[in-house]
This record gives structure tokens, sequence and C-alpha cells, in this order.
């Protein structure tokens, strides 16, 4: 059985777009994570060296994104997802990314998976 480990609601301030008046704001992208995790060896053992360190997982998160300046929200969800499932020796992974658009009306989202449940 594997267990599931999540962030929920990290909101990243980013540049990210594809339009030129996108590329010189900064936009804030929310994300939702889900990662297969020995949830149960944490929980006997009860120390932070058994889990899954989320707050590490969220910096790595907002480091990605920063430093990217990705044209596509698609992107920076692919590459959330690489670096963390690097970092963290992750077999699985789900990233979605929301895009709030107030001026269009919409949340734009994309939810991509990674490896094996």
């Amino acid at each position: 059985m594997t267990d599931t480990v999540s962030i929920r609601d990290l909101r990243v301030s980013a540049v990210i777009g594809v339009h030129d008046r996108e590329r010189e704001i900064e936009q804030t992208l929310v994300f939702g994570v889900d990662m297969a995790a020995d949830a149960a060896n944490a929980a006997a053992r009860d120390e932070i060296a058994a889990a899954l360190d989320y707050s590490a997982v969220a910096q790595t998160i907002r480091s990605v994104v920063t430093a990217g300046k990705f044209r596509l929200i698609e992107t920076a969800a692919d590459r959330v997802a690489e670096r963390l499932r690097e970092e963290y020796r992750l077999g699985w992974i789900r990233v979605e990314v929301l895009k709030p658009l107030p001026g269009e009306g919409y949340t734009a989202a994309v939810t991509i998976e990674r490896g094996n449940r």
C-alpha cells in the first residue's frame, strides 16, 4: 500500500505566460501536489527524518517556478514534477497548477501525473 502526502493551495508569484504583457508582470500560480510516500513508516517513527518534509517540498516548488519564467503552465507543472521526483526520489507524483485569470473571468488549470503508483 502506498500513502499520499499532499500540499494544497501553495501560492507562488511567477513570471508566466505567452503574451508580451504577461512577461513583464508577476502572476500568482496555485499548486496542488500529491506524492506517493510511506506515511506509515513516518508515523511509526514519529520523526521528520522518516517523513516527506512538505516544507522542503514547498520551497523546492517555489524555487523551480520563480527561476523558470515559463511560458506555459504545462511546462511549470512538468518541471516541478521532474525536480520533485528527482530530489525526493518519488515513484509517483500528481501536480495541479491553477492560473487565475480574473480579467478573463476564469482560471486555467492543468494536472499531470508522472511515474507509477
